[in-house]
């Protein structure tokens, strides 16, 4: 009798999980790019000016900050990485420079005042936030993507931007404060 030798197929699942690993990083690569082209601005350009009303009626004028270091960050109530980011910039950024020459307004996205008003006590954030219903002040920065921040000069000019949420772009921007702050007018 005769036996013949079989060659068992090869499992499934290592070239599964290549195709995903390859779909993975595909994906990745192209957000970054849609990032990148999704960004109206650019590093050292006058950040483009802009008025809102904060959630306790005052205005809040860029143009009006002249002097000092600004932090514009645009969010969203049903963004994961935003909601994630909320404590962060309380505590890292807002609680360490408010005070100084600093200024910061966070920038809800599609969302109204109304909307906005339990949103600080909710997140146990203490920094100005004004709604933008209409994108009217996103649509100066980028076309999508939140959550955005954009550390702006005692001059005006953009010193630092960056898209989504992560620890180590936190710090940079951190890093972007202190040295303009340490700048004298």
């Amino acid at each position: 009798m005769t036996s013949l030798l079989r060659h068992a197929p090869a499992p499934l699942w290592p070239r599964i999980l290549a195709a995903v690993c390859l779909l993975l990083a595909g994906s990745a690569a192209g957000r970054a790019v849609d990032e990148k082209e999704s960004t109206l601005t650019k590093l050292g350009q006058l950040a483009p000016a802009f008025t809102v009303t904060t959630l306790d009626g005052k205005p809040f004028d860029l143009s009006a900050m002249k002097g000092k270091v600004v932090l514009v960050n645009f969010f969203a109530t049903w963004c994961g990485p935003c909601i994630a980011e909320m404590p962060a910039l309380e505590k890292q950024v807002w609680q360490r420079f408010k005070g100084q020459d600093f200024a910061m307004i966070a920038i809800g996205r599609e969302h109204t005042n109304d909307e906005l008003v339990p949103f600080p006590k909710k997140r146990e954030i203490t920094f100005p936030v004004a709604g933008d219903p209409k994108r009217d002040v996103y649509a100066k920065y980028a076309t999508q993507y939140i959550p955005r921040s954009y550390v702006i000069s005692r001059d005006g000019k953009i010193l630092f931007q960056t898209v989504g949420y992560k620890e180590e772009e936190l710090a940079q921007l951190v890093s972007a404060i202190e040295k303009e702050l340490a700048r004298k007018p």
